[in-house]
């Protein structure tokens, strides 16, 4: 039996009110960063509060580089800020084509200047290095939020909130219903890194001597469930090393979980993405645990490097040129939402009337992989992002609502783009014309949508 934690009674104080805005984004991830722009482009005074030195989210503090990677003929988009974040990479330098796809691989360096850039042409409000720790609220209305950082603890006040936190932390604390995937069936985390190094002419002439497709993905301790139609096409894959390694002995044989992709060869020598490492049983709203797989990921890719140096062509130079800032969580708190998307919606194409953007055809994450070759999409209604219980309150991200094989679609970074766009949108729209959040014109929503260039249909 656990003993129960002592405890200590926080003296009462007062708190600064250090900013007042019309709309509180808080995060910046793909989610947070498009719901900003948004709504700052829909005419609102608009503030974002990001934990870290920069904007961007996983796309810049994790590392993964492949925001569109599902892309292919016929996948059909909703464009959008989603795609501007591609074209603006691309035209400022941060951005080469990626292996698998369509798409463009951006650089998550790079595109901490790119989000800078919109951050500051939208008359946005920045405000980093801040955490998150308490909602502001009036009943069951937020007002705002407490946080805390090198100026000790500040409240932002706010007419509306947007929690793009990733964990719904914001709604959790504010007493909204929420529901965590019990740990040992969350998507495992994963920490990226980069090499530098690397033989480009070499490598791709491995590459092309065993090219690897979907087909291949696994490792004996997981497994990928595919519609058939992906399994011939080509894979940036890696297993075949790791393999060898634990053959050989250079990796415990109970690391079978290294294994995974790389996402651009750059003719500098330079390896990127490399979504290799798997952690289970990672918690992300956990510090404890994060603290433990933060350290155990990078253990693990060092040992995948050192497989690589020995087993793939090109690599026999290779050296880490950096970590992602932090451990990329997949899974972990999402808000009871006024709807919970489906893994019908997700699979069968589902229409709403609320729509605010289309996502393609695309799953992936609890053994299931589906690539949007076929044209097929899906609508994402708004009502995923209002939670219950508490108003003033959007949720953008990876936090909305929906069961297991919903969240393998709506977790990707694209779709959070897309949702975060429509959560601005409908927040500047609620804040405009005096109007709850649940209760915003739809018609007026989609010629918001429509002017800023989204496909909702």
């Amino acid at each position: 039996m656990s003993r129960p934690r002592a405890t200590l009674r926080e003296p009462a104080r007062d708190i600064d009110i250090i900013h007042t805005t019309e709309l509180l984004v808080v995060g910046s991830g793909p989610g947070g960063l498009a719901a900003a722009l948004a709504a700052a482009r829909a005419g609102v005074q608009v503030t974002l509060v990001e934990r870290f030195g920069c904007f961007g989210g996983n796309l810049t503090v994790v590392g993964v580089e492949g925001f569109a990677w599902y892309r292919h003929a016929q996948t059909v988009e909703a464009d959008g800020i989603g795609r501007e974040f591609e074209e603006r990479a691309k035209a400022m330098g941060a951005a080469v084509p990626e292996s698998q796809s369509l798409s463009y691989e951006i650089d998550s360096e790079g595109f901490k200047l790119v989000a800078d850039a919109l951050v500051q042409e939208a008359g946005i409000h920045p405000m980093l290095h801040r955490m998150f720790v308490a909602p502001i609220l009036d009943g069951d209305a937020i007002t705002g939020i407490i946080v805390e950082s090198k100026a000790g603890r500040e409240a932002i006040c706010a007419q509306r909130v947007i929690d793009a936190t990733g964990d719904a932390d914001i709604a959790y604390r504010a007493g909204a219903p929420t529901y965590t995937t019990p740990v040992e069936q969350m998507q495992a985390a994963s920490v990226m890194f980069h090499l530098a190094g690397v033989d480009k002419k070499a490598f791709m002439a491995g590459v092309h001597q065993d090219p690897q497709t979907y087909r291949d993905w696994g490792t004996g301790e997981w497994v990928i469930e595919t519609s058939g139609k992906e399994d011939a096409m080509f894979s940036p894959f890696l297993k075949k090393p790791f393999a060898q390694a634990i053959r050989d002995g250079v990796i415990p044989a109970h690391l079978n979980t290294i294994a995974g992709t790389w996402g651009a060869m750059h003719d500098t020598g330079e390896l990127t993405y490399m979504n290799l490492v798997h952690l289970a049983g990672c918690d992300g709203t956990d510090p404890d645990s994060m603290t433990r797989f933060e350290i155990e990921g990078r253990r693990q890719a060092m040992l995948a490097v050192e497989a690589l140096r020995r087993y793939t062509p090109g690599c026999a130079g290779a050296r880490l040129r950096n970590f992602g800032m932090t451990i990329g969580i997949r899974d972990t708190r999402k808000i009871d939402a006024a709807y919970n998307m489906t893994e019908h919606d997700v699979r069968e194409q589902a229409r709403f009337d609320d729509s605010v953007g289309i996502y393609p055809e695309f799953i992936d994450g609890y053994g299931v992989l589906i690539l949007p070759t076929t044209g097929r999409y899906m609508h994402v209604p708004y009502r995923c992002m209002l939670p219950k219980g508490v108003s003033n309150l959007l949720v953008a991200g990876r936090a909305i609502g929906g069961d297991r094989i919903a969240h393998a679609a709506t977790r990707n970074m694209a779709c959070c783009a897309v949702a975060g766009q429509g959560a601005g949108i409908a927040a500047a729209l609620s804040i405009r014309h005096r109007t709850p959040l649940e209760r915003i014109d739809v018609g007026q929503l989609h010629r918001e949508l429509d002017r800023q260039g989204v496909r909702y249909r």
